[in-house]
């Protein structure tokens, strides 16, 4: 009986390379890898020929799917490759790491792990790498084992090391969770050699090897073991992509280059053809992205890899020596293409595929099916989607990508219509799937067996909760996903919360999106007569407490008030009721005649009320005069100011009552008073646009130059052009433009 331990990294080219090889050399009668044994029934799996690598097993607890743990193969992984080969040949094959039924604790069992720190062995390479002069441990170990092409005492010398390490101290010991996996596979050894099995092949991370081969007492690990919690698991084959494979993912065992490392594994370790191929590549992906890359350029930018991996005496180039070489003659020195390159293939986003017969929970086959049905393939890329409603196919996809946000599986993301595609009836989304979506079904699956009666069954739930405009969003949504049994009882839920609210900002809040859910009733056929008598009690509350609510306000409550009355307003025009209309006219005239308002309000309900035609020049001026007198604290005479003018200038250019009124205001100002509203006025300016801004400037600039200004001899004094060119530098800073 023999006992053969191959330490490896986790992904790797060279590393699965040479274990298919060392494992093809032994002709083992069984394979055990590090791995759950939760998951062993989906293991035969691995062979089927719709499994397409990168893929991953989601282990998860069946009471509580948001404890959940991935693990990770791409095709390059040694354990991929062992579990390959054992499979193949008809070998039995087995998971050997401590069952994730022990491991999914208690969430403070989980904490008092994190709270100790990052285990030292994580990084084992990281000394070897120093002590062979490396800074870099990932350029050590590609230089040292992923670029190697002879596999012949490489194990040996890898569980040496890794005896070494743990012999001479240089880490303290395991950490409890550490030292009851190690014993688990110990234990899992001992079976399989009582089993009858002769020559044994265990494919482990390089760090527990020396573990694995030590004289080792069996009631010791059953010490170590006992006592261990348990809980039920279930396991499943999900996709996975190269980017989730990297370390910036976050993903513990990460890789910096995924795709770097599956161009290495699809080159079949020949160095010449490597990096030819990855050069290729570089200038397709360049001229696709409209970059100029000649095939002369593809020629020198591969001799100058080979030369810098000469002068680094290295045996081959590596990608440090081909990104060199790529940024001096493809990119030029220019580093941003680079970002490109870094991107989309030294990372890669491709993304795997695993078999429809793979365990799933029903959600996930009611999702696959109506992912099918509409053709929506689950890509990790980000895919723009335009969809027209009043087309049924598109509707249905509308549908879903709703119903998933109301479940917290955010595939799609809605985004503002864009030009040319105006109306309810079209909506524009990106798409990206996300692997760990997966899981995010799998937690959403304790609603319901499909999506439409999980979704149905989460909204009532969230109803019961939430306030008074979560519900009207809430309301908006399930109009959205077409869930009629949840709209009423969201809307049952709206009336008891309005019922008792008397907060009337917090039912301006949840107006709009009442508003907008009537709106599309139109385009989604749904029954609107119970939203319709919901938004008329919201708004006569509306109507009547507005006005005492505006009552002594400071600044900040005016900037929200004033956000508020814009999208009530907007809500109002959405609806399209000249009776609702008509009241909200009311509402905001009855804001201009109270001085004890917020100045910031009083402008800008003066500002909606010229902008529908509801007052004209003449009374604009008479406002403007009344609202920027002496009487008027500056202050106060400032905020009106930007209520009034906040978002466009082509009010202040068109009303000349209005541009005399401010200009007398500015002019009545003490010097104190003025330095104080400097910083306000401008504020008032600070939305305008460059065109705007200077056709300001040359107005003041015009002033008094000609008959064709208002402010001309014939229609006044003379203008003294000495005193009116001191005020250029004020009006200057005022506006934020130069005046010669």
């Amino acid at each position: 009986m023999s006992i053969h331990v191959f330490g490896i990294r986790h992904h790797g080219p060279g590393s699965a390379r040479s274990v298919r090889r060392a494992l093809e050399e032994l002709a083992p009668d069984i394979v055990l890898v590090e791995g759950p044994p939760d998951a062993q029934s989906q293991l035969p799996m691995i062979t089927h020929a719709a499994m397409k690598p990168p893929v991953a097993l989601l282990v998860y607890a069946s009471d509580s799917p948001s404890q959940a743990v991935f693990y990770p193969f791409a095709t390059f992984s040694p354990e991929w490759q062992a579990l390959s080969f054992a499979l193949e040949c008809g070998i039995p094959a087995r998971f050997m790491d401590l069952p994730l039924s022990h491991q999914l604790k208690r969430e403070e069992d989980r904490e008092e792990e994190r709270e100790g720190g990052e285990e030292l062995h994580d990084d084992p390479l990281g000394i070897l790498a120093r002590a062979a002069g490396y800074t870099d441990r990932e350029l050590w170990w590609e230089h040292q084992i992923e670029q190697r092409t002879d596999a012949g005492g490489m194990f040996e010398a890898i569980l040496e090391a890794m005896t070494e390490l743990r012999a001479h101290a240089l880490f303290p010991a395991p950490h409890t969770r550490e030292a009851q996996r190690e014993a688990y596979m110990r234990k899992t050894l001992r079976a399989a050699t009582k089993e009858g099995f002769q020559r044994i092949a265990v494919v482990c991370g390089a760090w527990h090897g020396p573990a694995l081969v030590a004289a080792s007492n069996a009631k010791t690990d059953d010490a170590i073991l006992k006592g261990l919690p348990k809980t039920k698991t279930e396991a499943t084959w999900i996709p996975w992509t190269y980017s989730r494979l990297s370390y910036r993912s976050g993903y513990g065992a990460g890789i910096a280059s995924p795709g770097w490392y599956a161009h290495l594994w699809q080159s079949g370790g020949h160095p010449g053809q490597a990096s030819f191929r990855w050069v290729t590549q570089i200038a397709r992906l360049l001229r696709d992205a409209g970059i100029d890359a000649p095939s002369a350029s593809v020629i020198e930018t591969v001799r100058l890899a080979d030369a810098l991996a000469s002068l680094r005496a290295l045996s081959m180039p590596g990608l440090a020596e081909l990104s060199d070489a790529t940024l001096s003659v493809l990119c030029h020195g220019d580093a941003a293409p680079m970002n490109l390159i870094r991107t989309k293939l030294e990372i890669g986003e491709s993304m795997g595929e695993v078999p429809e017969e793979s365990a799933a929970v029903p959600l996930q086959r009611d999702l696959a099916a109506a992912q099918k049905r509409l053709r929506m393939k689950a890509i990790a890329d980000s895919k723009p989607l335009e969809l027209d409603l009043r087309n049924e196919h598109d509707r249905g996809k509308s549908r879903l990508l709703h119903r998933l946000n109301l479940l917290d599986i955010p595939w799609g993301q809605l985004q503002e219509v864009g030009a040319g595609k105006t109306g309810t009836f079209h909506e524009h989304w990106i798409l990206a799937w996300d692997p760990e979506l997966t899981l995010a079904v799998i937690e959403a699956s304790i609603h319901g067996n499909t999506v439409e009666s999980a979704a149905t069954t989460k909204s009532a739930e969230d109803a019961r909760e939430a306030n008074l405009a979560g519900l009207t969003a809430l309301l908006d949504a399930t109009i959205l996903s077409e869930l009629p049994e949840a709209t009423d009882r969201v809307l049952e839920r709206l009336q008891e919360r309005a019922a008792l609210s008397a907060d009337v900002f917090a039912l301006m809040d949840a107006f709009p999106p009442l508003a907008r859910a009537i709106r599309y009733g139109d385009v989604r056929q749904t029954r609107t007569e119970h939203l319709v008598s919901i938004a008329n009690g919201l708004f006569e509350r509306i109507t009547v407490g507005l006005l005492p609510g505006c009552a002594s306000l400071d600044d900040d409550a005016a900037a929200r008030t004033r956000e508020a009355i814009a999208r009530v307003h907007e809500s109002v025009a959405l609806l399209d009721r000249a009776d609702l209309a008509g009241e909200w006219t009311a509402v905001l005239q009855s804001l201009l005649g109270h001085i004890e308002i917020h100045g910031l309000l009083r402008g800008s309900a003066c500002r909606l009320l010229l902008e529908q035609r509801t007052i004209d020049a003449p009374e604009l001026e008479r406002l403007a005069r009344l609202a920027l007198s002496p009487a008027i604290p500056p202050a106060a005479a400032a905020s009106w100011v930007e209520g009034l003018l906040r978002g466009s200038a082509l009010l202040l250019l068109s009303h000349d009552g209005l541009w005399d009124a401010l200009d007398a205001w500015i002019a009545s100002l003490s010097e104190e008073a003025f330095v104080e509203m400097l910083p306000l006025v401008r504020r008032g300016f600070s939305n305008f646009g460059a065109p705007e801004r200077r056709r300001i400037g040359e107005r003041v600039k015009n002033v008094g130059r000609g008959p064709q200004t208002r402010m001309s001899a014939s229609t006044g004094p003379a203008l003294d052009a000495g005193r009116a060119a001191l005020v250029f530098p004020v009006l200057s800073q005022i506006l934020g433009v130069e005046i010669p």
